[in-house]
């Protein structure tokens, strides 16, 4: 089929995401989704089902109003018999509907999304990397299927944006498409949210964290891609030097009954406060009553929890990975660690715990550093400009 002509005017957008759970990418896409909206654009999401304890992001926040569209065969795992069936509801989809854009997000909706638009005829196909599907901690034959596929689809669209220059850099040198073919677009948030945010004493206590103990923070699904593993060994280390300090997990997920179950047998579960399922526009006042974040995830695009942080205007720790070096700045916005280096982490965090005045000045350095290059607007404006741009090629 040939491409379809665009007739100017407002744009007519698809965002396809493979799981609209409550997560990073996800937000990402609906923050795009609202930016659009209010540009005058028509806008529509397709997604496959999201079932699970991370629940689902529209339950908890509002994006505006538009069509969601659930494709039941669109799913994480790779499937032949789903995929192919997918492949096909989709392409006549987007052929029924005539989009302009189809912009693409995560793996699986990525490749299968970009082959489907372009056979549909889509005049723009677009994509976005939240988070590398090939990382250095999983098997060389999974790393090696993901470059193809990823390679593969990247034939079929005509921009790849990334939420963060190492991801632009692993592709690259991956050989997945050439560097011109991509674009550093940094993730959107509600940055004046969060710098807005602050610390409540009956917050605390309803958490029952006490008044002036010094807790971190981890924002993120209990799931362990996301570092908890870490998590737990460096809590042990600063509770052996800092009995006092307290530990605030925001967000639910599989290994909630592991991780309860791990801190009451080595008698530390007092000090941890599970937040559970927090809606996203909550998030930033569960941040607020932290005085230092932990992002100790081995495989993340662009950790939106420390930009959040940031914001905030509290500092952060995390390991020096994919995007995390473009937002904590070591020894400005809070510390770098190597990757599994637990014992450096508690010793930072024990530095930060004793020292309010560099926490202070750490805190202000990350949130001028974040409010305005990650602000959902600003985010929002540059991929209308080029969509535009694209549509003129």
């Amino acid at each position: 089929m040939g491409i379809q002509k665009y007739e100017g005017g407002k744009l007519k957008i698809c965002h396809v995401i493979t799981r609209m759970i409550v997560g990073g990418a996800q937000e990402n896409t609906l923050l795009t989704v609202r930016s659009h909206l209010e540009k005058g654009h028509e806008v529509t999401v397709a997604t496959g089902y999201s079932p699970g304890r991370e629940g689902k992001l529209l339950e908890n926040a509002s994006y505006g109003e538009f069509p969601l569209v659930e494709f039941p065969d669109l799913v994480r795992e790779i499937s032949p018999w789903h995929d192919l069936r997918a492949y096909f509801s989709l392409k006549k989809f987007f052929r029924e509907n005539k989009f302009d854009v189809v912009h693409t997000h995560s793996s699986k909706a990525g490749i299968i999304g970009r082959l489907a638009a372009r056979a549909a005829g889509i005049p723009v196909v677009v994509h976005t990397v939240h988070g590398q599907a090939f990382h250095p901690y999983q098997s060389k034959l999974k790393n090696r299927l993901f470059i193809f596929l990823e390679w593969f689809a990247a034939k079929y669209c005509d921009k790849i944006y990334a939420v963060a220059q190492a991801m632009i850099d692993q592709c690259v040198a991956a050989k997945v498409a050439p560097k011109e073919k991509y674009m550093v677009v940094y993730s959107g948030m509600d940055t004046a949210a969060f710098a807005a945010a602050r610390r409540d004493g009956d917050m605390r206590k309803k958490l029952g964290i006490p008044e002036d103990a010094f807790t971190v923070v981890t924002v993120a699904r209990l799931f362990a891609q996301k570092g908890y593993e870490y998590v737990i060994p460096a809590a042990k280390k600063v509770l052996a030097v800092r009995p006092d300090v307290h530990f605030l997990f925001v967000g639910d997920g599989p290994m909630y009954d592991e991780l309860a179950s791990e801190l009451e047998k080595s008698g530390i579960r007092d000090n941890f406060h599970f937040a559970g399922l927090v809606p996203p526009g909550e998030v930033a006042s569960y941040i607020a009553q932290a005085d230092l974040l932990w992002h100790l995830s081995l495989h993340e695009g662009l950790p939106r929890a420390v930009v959040q942080a940031l914001a905030v205007g509290i500092p952060a720790i995390g390991f020096a990975l994919d995007g995390t070096p473009e937002v904590i700045i070591d020894g400005e916005t809070g510390y770098l660690t190597d990757a599994e280096d637990v014992e450096k982490v508690a010793e930072r965090s024990l530095i930060l715990a004793g020292d309010a005045d560099l926490r202070k000045k750490m805190g202000s350095a990350g949130k001028e550093k974040v409010l305005e290059q990650f602000d959902w607007h600003r985010m929002g404006d540059i991929l209308e400009k080029e969509f535009l741009a694209l549509l003129k090629k």
